[in-house]
This record gives structure tokens, C-alpha cells and sequence, in this order.
């Protein structure tokens, strides 16, 4: 629920439960002294009604979800602030005897001012129940967050995690790259090696074998 909602709707709990004391008290005045308190209350219930008007457009800017539940409060409140004008037009009707006021506030003040006392007791239990529904649902709401916020950490260590994994792949793969590179050149150094042996060999052996010619031309002749 809004809080804007919900501080027009205190205000008007309030106000409400006012005008109807006012009204009690205004029902065993009379002369001036009633005019006065009349014009009070309906200075008062002026003003409920404007706070009912507040409370009507900010419902009606929430999501449909919440707006439903409000627009039905706002009707209850509609209802018990005519129960406070009827009140107040029974005991401005012109009945300046006090018999006659005494007749309305036993009648007609003691029902309507009766109902509208059930009224504001159950609309303020059911206020009080879905202002607990909203705190729930205000709890659930920032667990789910904290949940999301938690999960997208999560992800985002095991993408570095990923990331990590990947380049030292690719750092192995570069060094076995670079092993077989190296194996093949220690390859090829070895068999350049014993090719160069054999013509080392190959070389002294005719060195030799020259020798050997020379000496016997030598010992010969």
C-alpha cells in the first residue's frame, strides 16, 4: 500500500471520529451555539471529504493489484461520511425544540452515528489486516531482491571463474604449441647431429686411407 495512501487514511480516521463527537454534542445544543458548532462541522466534513478525494486519485495511480482493494475502502469511507452529513442535516433541519433534538439523537443520531462507529471499527481492522499483508508482501518482495541480488553476484564469480579457466586454457594451449615447436627443432638438430657424425666419419676414413696409399707408394719405391 502507498504511505501517501495510508497518511491521508489515518487523517481521515481521525477527522471522522471527530465529526461524530462533535455531532453527539452538537445535538444537545441549540440557538447560536448550534450554529456555531454546525459550521464546524461542516467545516470538518469538508475537509473529510477532501482528504477522500486525495485518497481516490492516489489509489487510482497504484497498479490494479492494490487499486481494487483501496477503491472499496474509499467507498466505505464515502458511506460514513454521509452518515455524518445525514447527521448533520437531521440536527440543522429546523427543529429548534429541544424535544425534537432530543427525539433525533435517541433516533436517528444514535443509528446513524452507531453505524458509522461499526463502520470506522471495521474499516480500521481491515486497514490494520492489509497493511499486514503489505508489510509481508513488502518482506517477501525485499527477500526476492536480495535473492536476485545474490544469484546475480553468483553468476557473476563463476563468469570471471569462466573467464580465468579460458585463458589459462589458452595459455596451455600456447605452451604446448610452443613444446611441439621446440621438440620438432631439438628433432632436427639431433638428426643434422648424426648426419654430420657420419660425414665426419666418412671424411676421417679417406683421411686414412690416404695415409695409408701415400706410405705404401713411399715404402715401395
Amino acid at each position: 500500500m502507498s504511505e501517501v495512501f495510508e497518511g491521508y487514511e489515518r487523517q481521515y480516521c481521525e477527522a471522522s471520529a471527530s465529526l461524530t463527537r462533535k455531532c453527539t454534542a452538537a445535538a444537545a445544543l441549540q440557538g447560536e451555539k448550534l450554529k456555531q458548532k454546525a459550521a464546524e462541522i461542516k467545516s470538518g466534513i469538508d475537509g473529510a471529504e477532501a482528504l477522500i478525494r486525495k485518497m481516490d486519485l492516489e489509489a487510482r495511480s497504484l497498479q490494479p493489484s492494490v487499486r481494487a482493494g483501496l477503491l472499496a475502502k474509499i467507498r466505505e469511507y464515502k458511506s460514513d461520511l454521509n452518515n455524518l452529513k445525514g447527521a448533520l442535516k437531521r440536527i440543522t433541519s429546523g427543529n429548534a425544540q429541544q424535544g425534537a433534538r432530543e427525539e433525533l439523537l435517541e433516533s436517528g443520531m444514535a443509528d446513524a452515528l452507531g453505524v458509522s462507529a461499526d463502520q470506522r471499527s471495521r474499516l480500521l481492522r481491515t486497514t490494520e489486516r492489509q497493511n499486514q499483508t503489505t508489510d509481508r508482501l513488502r518482506d517477501s518482495h525485499r527477500t526476492m531482491l536480495e535473492t536476485e541480488d545474490l544469484g546475480v553476484s553468483i553468476l557473476h564469480d563463476l563468469s570471471q571463474q569462466r573467464q580465468s579457466l579460458l585463458h589459462a586454457h589458452r595459455a596451455l594451449d600456447d605452451v604446448d604449441v610452443n613444446v611441439s615447436k621446440s621438440r620438432k627443432t631439438v628433432g632436427s638438430m639431433v638428426r643434422r647431429m648424426d648426419r654430420n657424425k657420419w660425414i665426419i666419419g666418412l671424411i676421417i676414413a679417406l683421411l686414412v686411407l690416404a695415409i695409408l696409399v701415400i706410405l705404401y707408394f713411399k715404402l715401395v719405391h
